[in-house]
């Protein structure tokens, strides 16, 4: 079922957004050659428990996995497009890093994500890394009130070209619950879909592959999703309220 937040239920996400979006940056500016990941972890919960919040994705557990999750953030190096758990291996010189992270404050749940490069990476990198960001931005333009949910989808596939999406995964619905109605594809018709509605708040998603289209695989955590062909992949993410004034970021600092 399909929420809509009233403006004290905004002003909610607002402040666990803004948490997602402090943690966000003490963490991409932490990420350097020989770092590990789960001191990269341990920075974001340490930031989101200073700031009063609770950890969205910590013991988090849908039905589709076969544990709850272990950690504060998702850390997908390389060839992860998304759910990579942080462990004690380091980053090095040439990776990509896909950050992402979800915190709750009084009931409701901010997420977001950033793709961020390891020491000096190639140009390909870099140019996976914009077109992503591109993606996500063209979405957010998108999600007005009056347009349809294929509208936001389509921004994405349109900007994502040439490169390749990770098949039947995309945004969500988020509020009381990090998961809510309605999915948000990567791929859509303009014109066509739900109609969006003033107090609508979805978490877009971008997440781009250099190797193409590709179905993925999961690996043996039961969480991590990589590329079948072991190309690199980028996310990013924002959480996006639809208001009469047009679409609300509510996950910057």
């Amino acid at each position: 079922m399909v929420t809509l937040k009233n403006q004290a239920e905004l002003d909610r996400m607002r402040e666990a957004g803004r948490i997602v979006g402090v943690a966000l940056r003490r963490v991409a500016d932490a990420v350097e050659p020989g770092v590990a990941l789960a001191e990269l972890d341990a920075i974001a919960a340490t930031c989101i428990r200073e700031h009063g919040a609770r950890s969205s994705f910590l013991d988090y557990h849908p039905r589709f996995t076969p544990t709850p999750y272990p950690a504060t953030l998702c850390l997908s190096v390389n060839d992860v497009v998304v759910h990579g758990i942080p462990d004690v291996r380091t980053v090095k010189d040439g990776d990509v890093l896909s950050i992402d992270c979800g915190a709750e404050v009084g009931g409701y749940h901010g997420d977001a994500a950033v793709t961020v490069p390891v020491g000096q990476v190639d140009d390909a990198a870099h140019r996976l890394m914009a077109t992503t960001r591109e993606a996500l931005s063209a979405a957010i333009g998108a999600a007005v009130p009056g347009a349809r949910l294929g509208d936001v989808s389509h921004a994405v596939e349109r900007t994502a070209r040439p490169y390749g999406l990770l098949e039947g995964c995309g945004g969500h619905g988020i509020g009381t619950a990090m998961h809510e109605d309605p999915h948000v594809p990567n791929t859509g018709r303009p014109g066509r879909g739900m109609r969006l509605r003033e107090g609508l708040v979805i978490a877009i998603e971008p997440m781009l592959i250099e190797g193409g289209g590709d179905a993925g695989r999961t690996l043996a955590d039961g969480w991590s999703i990589a590329t079948a062909d072991g190309s690199r992949a980028a996310h990013f993410e924002h959480t996006v309220a639809v208001t009469a004034d047009g679409p609300l970021i509510l996950t910057t600092p």
